[in-house]
């Protein structure tokens, strides 16, 4: 086996490992997670997982990053889109998601949030979502700049614009996650486009 083959095998391995963490916390939850239980969800053996993942917290601050790099790395617009529709995908990318062939945008999210909530009390995963915090707020804020300068959108704090979007997101999918409110990322998209997006605009 040459060692393309060998890495392209890992990777796939890996990517089986992280969809049965996926289905073992979707139904045990992150405090009673167990080794055991991601080995039953798939069909390799568990001796697999031990291979690459020192322990659970290894493999869930793997899983965690797996998870963010499905969203952030699936984001598609055109060369040539004007910033108001690089930022419509940006933010529909957050509130709605890609398609997955299994597990909804929401199933994951739940998941995400799920971990979301324990770390206040766990340095390392409070850094990779600050981390990951900042990518979104970051690739908001370089469109919006961007849409300034091209005179798409009128002068405005990028910063404090981006940060104001972030958080409208952050707010709506834990509005449905935690409450149940299932029309919160509609609700939202709908008064982000009236009163945040439709400001933006130099002829309005």
């Amino acid at each position: 086996m040459s060692e393309s083959d060998g890495s392209a095998s890992d990777k796939d391995t890996q990517e089986v490992i992280m969809e049965a963490t996926f289905r073992a916390l979707s139904e045990h939850g992150y405090k009673d997670l167990r080794m055991r239980h991601i080995g039953e969800e798939m069909e390799l053996t568990r001796q697999v997982i031990h291979y690459h993942y020192d322990g659970k917290y290894d493999l869930l601050s793997s899983f965690l990053e797996y998870v963010i790099e499905q969203y952030e790395g699936s984001v598609e617009v055109a060369a040539d889109a004007d910033p108001r529709t690089e930022l419509d995908a940006r933010i529909d990318q957050c509130l709605f998601g890609p398609e997955f062939e299994e597990f909804t945008h929401w199933d994951r999210m739940r998941v995400y949030h799920e971990l979301y909530a324990y770390a206040q009390n766990d340095d390392r995963h409070r850094e990779v979502f600050n981390e990951h915090y900042a990518r979104i707020r970051g690739s908001i804020v370089e469109v919006i700049e961007a849409g300034i300068e091209r005179g798409t959108f009128r002068e405005v704090d990028a910063e404090r614009m981006g940060q104001l979007i972030t958080d409208l997101i952050h707010a709506a999918r834990g509005r449905r996650i935690a409450l149940g409110h299932e029309d919160a990322p509609e609700e939202t998209r709908r008064a982000i486009d009236e009163f945040v997006l439709d400001s933006l605009r130099t002829d309005g």
